[in-house]
């Protein structure tokens, strides 16, 4: 069969299809169709559908699927515009045998193939399903009504739909080649061990910051591990609860942000307690990493009895108490830094009750870097102006063109960044960010060290350790205790 017969052969199947659809009486759809498809006109529905995913989700996974959706959407739309509309010339439908009840306001007058809406529906039903298989299933069906309308309302060819939602699938499978999806992402590596099964909870203490929002904690907690015990506190009792909860638990609960996983992290290694980490606060880095985005998660290591051991990163002498005394030392199981991060946590935490968290990031941002100054310490030998001093625990990897997580959280390694001293300190900083792991350059350098030797610094220096700020002292090192604290997580990645 030649190509010029196939195309003649499709071009009348094409045509038998759609004429079939027009004159097939559908009583359900006719309220339904036609304001569906206005609704995806200019992706409109399904940004809408995006924000709608991501506040009733109220998780990561959720999040991502709305952002993925979106982008997916995005290059979808730049496709068709750019290439697929001017590439293929194919008019419209003629409308005769269409209803007119069926009938958009405003028809189309672009060329017919491919189909746009569809490409779009398809292309953010697929970026949604990548990240969430249940907003996938949930959004699937509205995708399909939007392509399908576009067929019963006249102004494309069934051939036109298909080959648009084709796109738009293509679109969000380059878009996952530029940024993989979760489920690709290789599970953190680090050293398998078999702490206590609990598959109802039995001798497992949570300890839930009530700023985090724990009143949510204790019925899910409640349901999935019912002989668990859940003790709430404000911010400032979390310590000594800590301590308390460790004299009784054979595993360590923790519900919270960063700061405050820290501080469970430091009991448990205390008392040799395995720790389960319940992910909750403003900032999750560390349950990200070992991949944790719900306490759904948490819940299902635990009864499966999943835990690795993991680095923590140490810096000795350690943070001054709340008694006024100096700590032998401090671990962080993310980051510690030193230089304009720790004053823009300081003014991010004194602005935020009165503006909010937002609001007080981006003040605190601009005023560190328009009126902060280069610290000054020596660092492996040789003094010098910084702007920061970044050690990460475990080197932070990339996920496509953005700094990403941590593949391996044992490896025994300090990701260590320095932006040094010079004009323009946001320029630099900002290069530091998109430079990666490994790079070094007169305004930055990025190194893997196993510890770090920092001296010189001036009384008061603040010092940032998982988001807490506290004052450095004059002299520090800063290194890794591996494997050091047993920590549930779930076997595989959702």
């Amino acid at each position: 069969m030649s190509d010029e017969t196939r195309r003649s052969w499709a071009g009348r199947l094409d045509r038998r299809v759609f004429h079939a659809v027009a004159d097939r009486a559908w009583p359900a759809a006719e309220p339904v169709l036609p304001r569906l498809s206005r609704a995806a006109d200019h992706g409109v529905l399904w940004f809408a559908t995006a924000a709608g995913i991501a506040l009733a989700g109220r998780d990561p996974r959720a999040r991502r699927a709305a952002a993925r959706g979106v982008a997916s959407l995005a290059v979808a739309s730049a496709l068709i515009n750019t290439v697929g509309k001017r590439s293929v010339r194919r008019t419209r439908p003629v409308l005769d045998a269409v209803p007119q009840v069926r009938r958009l306001r405003r028809q189309p007058i672009t060329s017919s193939f491919p189909s746009g809406h569809s490409a779009s529906a398809a292309a953010f039903a697929t970026g949604v399903a990548m990240e969430s298989k249940g907003w996938g299933a949930v959004v699937a069906p509205v995708a399909f009504s939007v392509a399908f309308s576009r067929i019963y309302t006249g102004v494309h060819y069934p051939g036109d739909v298909v080959a648009g939602a084709a796109l738009g699938v293509g679109a969000a499978l380059a878009v996952r080649g530029i940024v993989p999806a979760r489920s690709q992402l290789v599970p953190p590596v680090a050293r398998p061990v078999r702490p206590p099964v609990l598959p109802d909870g039995d001798g497992l203490v949570v300890v839930a910051n009530r700023r985090s929002g724990s009143s949510a904690l204790v019925g899910l907690v409640g349901a999935a591990l019912p002989r668990a015990e859940v003790v709430e506190c404000e911010p400032g009792d979390v310590v000594r609860e800590l301590e308390k909860a460790a004299g009784r638990a054979r595993v360590l609960g923790v519900y919270g942000g960063d700061g405050t996983i820290n501080a469970a992290a430091t009991v448990a290694v205390a008392h040799s307690l395995p720790l389960a980490v319940f992910p909750g606060g403003t900032l999750n880095h560390f349950a990200l990493d070992l991949g944790i985005e719900s306490v759904d998660d948490t819940c299902r290591a635990l009864a499966a009895g999943d835990a690795v051991k993991v680095d923590l990163g140490r810096f000795t002498p350690g943070p001054v108490t709340p008694e006024g005394v100096r700590a032998p030392w401090g671990y962080f199981l993310n980051t510690f830094s030193l230089g304009v991060y720790p004053e823009l946590v300081t003014f991010r935490e004194r602005w935020s009750p009165r503006v909010g968290g937002w609001t007080a990031q981006v003040l605190a941002a601009a005023k560190v870097l328009r009126h902060g100054r280069p610290l000054e310490a020596e660092v492996a030998g040789r003094r010098r102006p910084l702007w920061l001093l970044f050690a990460g625990n475990g080197i932070y990897q990339r996920s496509g063109p953005a700094p990403g997580n941590r593949q391996n959280l044992a490896d025994g390694l300090l990701d260590v960044r320095i932006v040094h001293g010079g004009a323009h300190p946001g320029l630099r900083l900002i290069a530091a960010a998109l430079a990666g792991p490994l790079s070094r350059s007169p305004v930055h350098a990025a190194q893997q060290r196993r510890r770090v030797r920092i001296a010189g610094l001036a009384p008061g220096t603040p010092l940032a350790y998982d988001g807490e700020v506290t004052e450095a002292p004059e002299e520090l090192l800063i290194d890794k205790v591996p494997q050091v604290l047993t920590v549930y997580r779930p076997g595989t990645l959702t």
